[in-house]
């Protein structure tokens, strides 16, 4: 008997290959993160051939200046008069107002660029001085201060947050760690501000990042070194001080020797304190010198249009007017402990790694929001936690970028960087958009919702193309200003409460589902 005849069957189509971008699984781990740090370093020099602050613009100039200057004074001035006012150093223009780390990396800096063109940092006659060889040198400094420091320290987050699961699921930690990475590194404001603008906020927030990062992988003591150095480099980075010192004091109250690691950090705090401030610590005047340089309360409790508490209620409340600086000082600690306060309760009491993320933010903006002197340029400080927290709050955190980096809109106009402005906001966007990223994942905006969040949105982009092409009233110069401003700061305090609602939601996510605190 014949055997029956097997039919044919014609082999499948195969399968259409699906759009690939560098966080895509299954990608190896190592060139993948070479190839986004490599991409987010072209950003960065496409970025830096643009204008910078004050460019052109005599005789006081801009940021760029203020730093060029500060590699001329540490170059030729002992460290006993880097910050007094003397026939070398009129402290009127351009005085050093940062701590001593910023000093050694302007000394450091300003070393290499005197090696090839010592014009460009000579004692008193460099005043002003710009060329494009000294802009090349000046903009390199920045790149390589942004690939020593900020990059490495990136790369070290991640890894630690993927590592722990900080948060996400399992699924969510295989394919989004690449996509974090790439939002991390490609951040708008940084971008702009460090290699547009022209300021080392890579250093500071780098260090930072470090310091986060030894936190959630263990490293309490290397964390807390790392965090002085920030604090040492840029007085700033104390907006985080209340998160790290919460959490950390949480962590230590529930070891079984609290006093022996509240102890050790101490020595570890005290003691890189002691290394940075070494020439400084032989009087107290000239530790008093530096310190009236790093709180200039006489400027005033905040400048230009920043969109803080203080600012934007100045149009009803004349704040400079009704009162002087020290019951001014007062009312903005105050406002400050008391913003931060439910954070830092919450993080002592029960201390966790997600919790520790949400304090920095949370922390951060409290001093952006209420505290004195504040600059535009500051929003960069809660952008940071923000950032790290974008697999967890993909929504937020894009909503956040996008008003932080409108409220500097004014900023980038003034410095002529509209181009570098929209190339990079456009670029985030597209990352963040991309398929196979984590928007959307975590949950869905109602109807209702998104017809409110598009009120702001809207007005941000009329006031986008007013500001460019209408007038404003001869009377009222800085209205398109405050206006956006306003619409700003009505942002950032709505993200405030959520963000602080969230941190206090996790010690009842945590009861409901049975978690065990991850110390």
């Amino acid at each position: 008997m014949a055997k029956p005849r097997k039919t044919r069957t014609s082999a499948p189509d195969p399968p259409v290959a699906a759009v690939r971008l560098p966080w895509h699984t299954p990608a190896p781990a190592v060139p993948t993160a070479v190839l986004i740090s490599l991409a987010a370093l072209l950003i960065r020099v496409l970025v830096s051939v643009g204008p910078y602050s004050g460019q052109g613009a005599a005789p006081k100039f801009g940021d760029y200046e203020a730093q060029r200057h500060w590699m001329e004074l540490t170059l030729h001035l002992t460290p006993a008069d880097w910050y007094r006012n003397t026939s070398d150093n009129d402290l009127a223009y351009w005085g050093l107002d940062y701590p001593p780390l910023s000093a050694y990396q302007s000394l450091l800096h300003g070393r290499i660029i005197n090696t090839s063109l010592p014009e460009a940092v000579a004692l008193r006659s460099s005043r002003g001085y710009e060329s494009m060889e000294s802009k090349l040198l000046m903009r390199w400094t920045v790149l390589s201060s942004d690939l020593l420091v900020f990059f490495p320290s990136a790369l070290w987050f991640v890894w630690a947050y993927m590592k722990l699961g900080v948060g996400i699921s399992g699924e969510e930690r295989r394919e989004g760690w690449m996509w974090l990475l790439a939002l991390v590194l490609i951040s708008p404001c940084l971008v702009l501000i460090d290699h547009g603008h022209f300021q080392y906020n890579c250093i500071s927030l780098g260090l930072t990042l470090g310091a986060i990062a030894g936190v959630l992988s263990k490293n309490e003591l290397v964390g807390a070194s790392l965090f002085t150095l920030a604090i040492n480099h840029k007085q700033m980075s104390l907006y985080f001080a209340p998160a790290f010192f919460s959490h950390l004091l949480g962590k230590c109250l529930k070891q079984k020797y609290p006093i022996v690691e509240v102890t050790k950090l101490a020595f570890v705090v005290l003691g890189t304190f002691a290394l940075v401030w070494w020439p400084f610590l032989h009087s107290y005047e000239a530790v008093q010198q530096v310190l009236s340089r790093l709180a200039p309360f006489e400027r005033g409790i905040y400048e230009d249009y920043v969109a803080n508490f203080w600012c934007s209620t100045s149009v009803i409340i004349k704040w400079k007017k009704l009162f002087a600086i020290k019951p001014l000082k007062l009312m903005s600690l105050s406002a400050t402990i008391l913003a931060f306060l439910p954070s830092f309760v919450q993080q002592v009491k029960s201390p966790s790694n997600l919790g520790f993320l949400y304090s920095l933010m949370n922390s951060s903006f409290s001093f952006y929001l209420f505290s004195y002197q504040v600059h535009e340029k500051s929003i960069l400080l809660p952008l940071l936690p923000a950032s790290l927290l974008a697999l967890e709050e993909p929504r937020m955190y894009g909503w956040f970028v996008y008003f932080a980096l409108f409220s500097m809109y004014p900023l980038i106009c003034r410095d002529q960087l509209l181009l570098q402005y929209i190339a990079v906001l456009s670029l985030f966007f597209l990352i963040y958009y991309s398929p196979g990223g984590s928007y959307g994942k975590r949950s869905n905006i109602s109807c209702k919702a998104k017809l409110v969040l598009s009120l702001p949105f809207l007005c941000s982009l009329l006031l986008h193309i007013t500001y460019l092409q209408i007038e404003p009233p001869k009377r009222y110069p800085f209205l398109f200003d405050a206006l956006i401003m306003f619409v700003c700061f009505s942002q950032f305090v709505i993200l405030a409460v959520y963000t602080n609602y969230k941190q206090w939601m996790l010690d009842s996510n945590s009861r409901s589902i049975g978690v065990k605190k991850d110390l």
